[in-house]
């Protein structure tokens, strides 16, 4: 395969519209649409992540025995979904403020202790190259309701049971879906 050029379509609020201009070993030219959060993508290289544009929460509770997953309104999908809290890394935070950020904003609840990482990862390579870092910790509090109005988040704590009866009746974003499924098998 060999790159051609990339082509910015559409800048929006949040994500940018681009057609990635391609061609295959057998001489086929293509076009390849897809999303990013990067404003001014012009090259290749500048379409790889070099740090991430978001972080997602995986918590538990102090014990270990209850699982934090938010359930939301996503309009991408038009329906509820279960998803791991997670949000935008804002200029000047790392992935830690950011996790303990977006955690009190989303669900009241507090970061009290970070176990882990899992280094950068892309979100949905399939349209986009949204990356972002997983913080593993463990977490505690009251839940509150969003601080932003754009949100329409419900958080929960779950057991093991109930998340294996959860995996086959609603649905779930694929990383929460996979972490919740390994989870609930330990």
């Amino acid at each position: 395969m060999e790159f051609l050029e990339v082509k910015k379509l559409h800048e929006g609020k949040f994500i940018s519209r681009y057609d990635a201009q391609y061609r295959l070993n057998d001489g086929t030219d293509k076009k390849y649409e897809f999303i990013s959060r990067k404003k001014n993508i012009e090259t290749l290289k500048d379409m790889h992540a070099d740090s991430p544009d978001a972080v997602v929460i995986i918590a538990t509770d102090e014990s270990g025995e209850h699982i934090l997953v938010n359930r939301e309104y996503r309009m991408a999908v038009g329906e509820w979904v279960y998803n791991l809290p997670a949000g935008i890394i804002e200029p000047g935070e790392d992935p830690d403020s950011a996790a303990v950020r977006e955690l009190k904003e989303e669900t009241g609840l507090d970061l009290c202790e970070i176990e882990d990482h899992l280094p950068l990862s892309y979100s949905a390579v399939g349209f986009s190259n949204e990356s972002n870092v997983c913080v593993i910790g463990k977490a505690r509090g009251e839940f509150a309701k969003s601080t932003s109005a754009e949100e329409e988040i419900v958080p929960g704590w779950y057991d093991k049971k109930q998340i294996k009866q959860m995996l086959n009746e609603h649905r779930f974003t694929a990383r929460c879906q996979a972490w919740c499924y390994l989870w609930s098998r330990e």
